[in-house]
């Protein structure tokens, strides 16, 4: 079925709007390929990758630190209609999970956490993690205060719980200075080709005050992205909110079911609790958007 094609992309809900620009780059990234007769997953893939490589999101080179102050921990994932689905889980040394992701889906598997993941990605001669960066290393002391300080009983609790079942080699870093700002949540793309095919990808560096081996909405299929006959969909947010939901599935069946674009973007992000951030992308057989509950910066092209 021809199509017009169209690619969204979103930099984290909680994640400045200034950088903005990083989206419209990613977007035109994807756009080359989908304007080239390219299929919707290659684009956005490419386009995920521009936002890892950015350095101010939350995905990537941009990956937030652990409170211990060394480890960072990736996700990342890919699915389209062509049948292909991958996910990796607490990758530490690659510097763009999406690709890793989209080596999976030409395996056997669906998933691959940790250090299988970390020997897959030597095996393919992925490019190792860059350096630790200082802007890192800001925002891991931003967000550390932000937690120590903050008033919010759902934070302190979270803290409190996160510091009676610490399970790294290393003790927290409790010295935390204000910063600069901290990154949010995950990055993602959407996609419609030419062809009529969906594709969704996404990657994101974790949270923090988190547990070692945590893992979020990001890799688990029908939590945090979704791609079926009748769209794509991409959900960035407080994992643990957004996971029992599986809310990307639900939205796209919304899509699937009639309903208009923004109706079920709407509807999908009144599904989360008070004070929980959220944010979705989708794209649809004739509609794209976005819809959040707070600031998210995005790039629609077409």
């Amino acid at each position: 079925m021809s199509a017009a094609p169209a690619i969204v992309v979103h930099g984290g809900a909680g994640a400045a709007q200034e950088y903005a620009d990083g989206c419209d780059v990613a977007a035109d990234a994807g756009l080359v390929v989908l304007h080239s007769g390219g299929e919707a997953l290659d684009a956005v893939v490419r386009a995920v990758m521009a936002l890892e490589d950015d350095g101010r999101f939350n995905a990537g080179t941009g990956a937030v630190v652990a409170p211990d102050g060394v480890t960072l921990e990736r996700d990342a994932s890919v699915m389209d209609t062509r049948g292909r689905l991958g996910a990796v889980a607490c990758v530490r040394d690659v510097r763009n999970p999406v690709l890793l992701a989209r080596a999976v889906a030409d395996t056997p598997h669906r998933l691959i956490a940790g250090e299988g993941a970390e020997r897959l990605a030597q095996v393919l001669q992925l490019a190792p993690a860059v350096p630790v960066t200082e802007a890192q290393q800001r925002r891991r002391m931003d967000s550390l205060h932000a937690t120590l300080t903050s008033t919010s009983p759902k934070e302190t609790a979270k803290l409190a719980a996160v510091l009676r079942a610490w399970n790294y080699p290393g003790q927290p870093v409790a010295d935390a200075t204000k910063g600069s700002q901290a990154a949010c949540d995950t990055v993602g793309a959407v996609a419609r080709d030419a062809d009529g095919h969906f594709a969704v990808a996404a990657s994101t560096g974790g949270v923090a005050p988190a547990l070692l081996g945590r893992v979020g909405d990001t890799p688990l299929i029908g939590a945090g992205f979704y791609a079926g006959v009748d769209g794509a969909v991409a959900v960035t947010g407080t994992g643990e909110d957004i996971i029992p939901l599986l809310l990307a599935h639900a939205v796209y069946q919304w899509i699937a079911g009639g309903m208009p674009l923004q109706q079920a973007l709407e509807r999908g992000v009144a599904q989360l609790p008070e004070g929980s951030d959220i944010g979705i992308i989708a794209v649809s057989r004739t509609e794209a958007g976005h819809h959040s509950n707070r600031a998210m910066p995005t790039s629609n092209g077409h």
